[in-house]
């Protein structure tokens, strides 16, 4: 990391978190001037409003401009979405137990006075929970069924940043001037893309009058050249490296202006940028320039963070603001795509060690072993970047949900693990969450004092469950989904996205290619272990009586039975990520009842339901609404984390067991994405031979047909360590699910779950 890098990156963390009304002032300034306007017209107009009048910096050092905030790490809130949550927290903010920020007493009354009485009745909350009917808010209570997005605009999506490349904007508003003037979405993308381009123009102006008063000869050079890059592609095509990485990150903070999102993600950046690489190379600019530019762009996407409610920071905490990236995987006709650009993204990686960008590689049976041994050389670093996605699984998922073939091999990732296709899907993913471990509960607890219980009737049960749940997550995501349709349309981001330009449609009117809605089943490895235990111990070993478990697991062990039954409970062998064949059975069959029950459902943009299986940071607030579990769960405890991984401490065989209980799941139906946790100890892991011995596992992995897989490769003493003394691991990144986060951040749940997973050796 060169001296540049290096401040950037301390300079991004030495202020504290605070909230930005900034944003909120400008959105609602212009929405008490259009009323009466069509809604499309009036985010349109409302988004010009921030891109013209939103503060604006270019900060020490910086060779890439653009910023959300002047603050860096700053937060944005979004009352038009939901006023509610930030009136009820506006005090506790600052000291809550997971993702805190500054709120200034300033701002304070602003918001109490001024922007919550504006939009307290007319926000897509509102628009929302008045549609909702009262089996979908019992399903809600009983927690079960958790809707997801009914307080943030349009996110978990991968803008054509590849179009935006090749055309530039100037190309973009002229093609939406030549369509129909009379069409709001066309009216709306022009006032947006217009404004789009002006915002660009004010960095350059603002580099122009920085110039003046700069004495120092370096940092003059840089702004002229921020200056000339920026006059450029605010209406041209950009031709370098540094101005594809420019533009980039101006489309992705003007893309936050318009929609306050978490996962406007960045698509296959080694493919999309290669020929600006090689350009730049062939014309005899340094390796070291191109790593130093890629460098500054990673840190910028650390200057975006997600302000959550209290409730929404449990299931997504840290942060994660989803700038997702894959690289390698195939080309459009079936080859390895992997470059040299590949490997500089990894090596400039190494250099920054920052949750974002949320970096992955796409394995394939074509991948070359040098890439996979760059991959591993990576996240035996411990930050668990990057993830690892296999395209043998993915694209015949895909394919069986009627993709094309040339877009399916050209998958990538959005939020955390989520599954699409870049420029061409709208897919609401993470709409929705199923607890399925909360409908056991529910089950069982109907079933005590049943007379003739059996062990087929339990299965029965869950599965008409199962599918009555599915039938209302589905009716509460598509309420959820038009009304995002009717009160939060983008119109740039939509110009964006393959057939919107052609249709004249919004994203959330189904102008896509592509349009899924994407949810998660949560609890699957519980839920195995514990019927596998009630079959065993109830059923045919008759160690207990039904109700005599049952009625130990009301009481939480807490009798005097109780813990002798927990322990034996906990202590047998018989679980899920042991290569167990009746156990992993049990898995596969409910995960497969609860994907095909999803496959059912369409949503109102004309497209598909998809099934998924993985939590975020989610296993810790499900598991606190369920009780004690028969496989020895205490009430209140987490989930099993990740979707598919084993629950900690019960896979006993270590890693290779785990993937073989993995792959007789059926991970092909989990289109929407799945999400597998590995912890490995780092010490082997350091020689040669352990870096053999890692790749070869990512090889097994892929044989195995298995989905996804992260690792954290870090001690427990570390963690102890960084716990009980967090000032001296501030800089500590670990995988938490789908994304990274820095340890201490994260509160004390979290990291205790962190800390007891199974830490495993090869």
């Amino acid at each position: 990391m060169n001296k540049r890098i290096e401040l950037l990156k301390k300079d991004l963390f030495k202020n504290k978190r605070e909230i930005s009304i900034e944003r909120a002032l400008l959105y609602t300034e212009s929405f008490k001037l259009t009323d009466g306007e069509p809604q499309i017209i009036r985010r349109a107009k409302a988004t010009k409003n921030i891109l013209d009048k939103a503060e604006i910096s270019i900060r020490e050092n910086e060779i890439i401009a653009g910023n959300r905030t002047v603050k860096p790490r700053s937060g944005i809130i979004s009352p038009e979405m939901d006023p509610y949550w930030i009136l009820d927290e506006i005090d506790t903010i600052h000291e809550r137990s997971q993702d805190k920020f500054i709120f200034t007493e300033e701002d304070k009354t602003v918001y109490k006075d001024k922007l919550f009485p504006y939009w307290a009745g007319k926000s897509m909350k509102d628009s929302i929970v008045d549609v909702i009917d009262d089996e979908i808010k019992e399903s809600v209570k009983e927690k079960i069924v958790n809707l997801n997005q009914t307080d943030k605009g349009q996110g978990h999506i991968i803008p054509g940043f590849e179009m935006i490349l090749d055309n530039g904007l100037g190309s973009l508003i002229e093609k939406v001037s030549r369509r129909d003037s009379e069409k709001d979405f066309y009216k709306a993308a022009k006032i947006t893309l217009e404004a789009a381009r002006d915002h660009i123009l004010r960095y350059a102006n603002l580099a122009d009058e920085l110039l003046k008063n700069e004495k120092n000869n370096v940092r003059k050079d840089d702004l002229k050249r921020i200056a000339k890059v920026s006059k450029k592609i605010a209406v041209e095509k950009p031709e370098s490296f540094l101005e594809a990485l420019q533009l980039l990150w101006y489309i992705c903070v003007i893309l936050q202006h318009e929609s306050n999102a978490s996962s406007i993600s960045l698509g296959r950046i080694d493919q999309y940028l290669y020929r600006f690489y090689e350009s730049d190379i062939k014309s005899g600019v340094s390796k070291e320039e191109l790593k130093e530019h890629l460098e500054a762009f990673y840190i910028k996407t650390n200057d975006v963070v997600m302000v959550r409610s209290s409730h929404s920071a449990k299931f997504f905490a840290g942060f994660p603001v989803g700038y997702t990236a894959l690289l390698g995987g195939l080309t459009y006709e079936g080859r390895s795509s992997v470059n040299e650009l590949s490997y500089l993204c990894l090596e400039a990686y190494k250099d920054i060690q920052l949750p974002q960008p949320n970096l992955g590689v796409r394995v394939n049976e074509l991948e070359p072993r040098k890439f996979l041994m760059k991959t591993c050389e990576v996240i035996r670093m411990g930050t668990g970047i990057p993830q690892v996605f296999n395209d043998e699984v993915i694209i015949p998922s895909f394919l069986s949900r009627g993709v094309e073939l040339e877009d399916a091999r050209n998958y990538s990732v959005v939020g955390c693990v989520e599954l699409s296709i870049p420029g061409k899907t709208y897919g609401l993913h993470d709409i929705a969450m199923l607890n399925i471990l909360k409908i056991m509960e529910k089950v069982l607890l109907e079933n005590k004092n049943h007379p003739n219980i059996t062990f087929e009737k339990i299965l029965e049960d869950i599965g008409v469950n199962i599918k009555k749940y599915v039938k209302l997550m589905a009716k509460g995501s598509n309420i959820v989904d038009e009304g995002h349709r009717v009160y939060a349309p983008v119109p740039l981001l939509s110009v964006t996205i393959d057939n919107c330009l052609e249709s004249g449609l919004d994203i959330t009117e189904g102008g896509a290619k592509y349009n899924f809605s994407g949810v998660q089943g949560i609890g699957m490895p519980n839920l195995s272990d514990s019927l596998y235990a009630i079959k065993k111990f109830v059923f045919d070993e008759k160690k207990y009586s039904f109700d005599e478990l049952i009625n130990v697991m009301e009481k939480n062990y807490d009798c005097p039975s109780g813990e002798e039954i927990k322990l034996r409970l906990i202590n047998d062998d018989d679980k899920y990520g042991n290569d167990l064949e009746e156990v992993d059975k049990l898995s596969s069959d409910i995960l497969r009842l609860y994907c095909k029950e999803v496959e059912k459902y369409t949503n109102p943009r004309g497209g598909i339901f998809i099934p998924g299986s993985y939590t975020v940071s989610a296993h810790i607030p499900l598991g606190e609404v369920v009780g004690a579990t028969p496989d020895g769960r205490m009430s209140g405890e987490q989930l099993a984390d990740g979707g598919l991984s084993p629950m900690f401490g019960r896979d006993k065989l270590g890693p290779t067991a785990v993937l073989k209980s993995v792959s007789k799941l059926d991970n092909y139906l989990l289109t929407n994405g799945s999400l597998l946790n590995v912890k490995l100890s780092p010490g082997p892991l350091q020689t040669e031979q352990g870096l053999e011995n890692f790749v070869n596992y990512l090889y097994a992995f892929m044989k195995l047909k298995i989905q996804h897989i992260q690792f954290n490769v870090v001690g427990r003493d570390t963690l102890k360590e960084a716990q009980a003394d967090p000032e001296k691991y501030e800089n500590l990144v670990v995988r938490v699910a789908g994304y990274s986060a820095f340890f201490v951040e994260l509160n004390e749940k979290i990291q205790n779950d962190i800390i007891n997973r199974t830490e495993h050796i090869f």
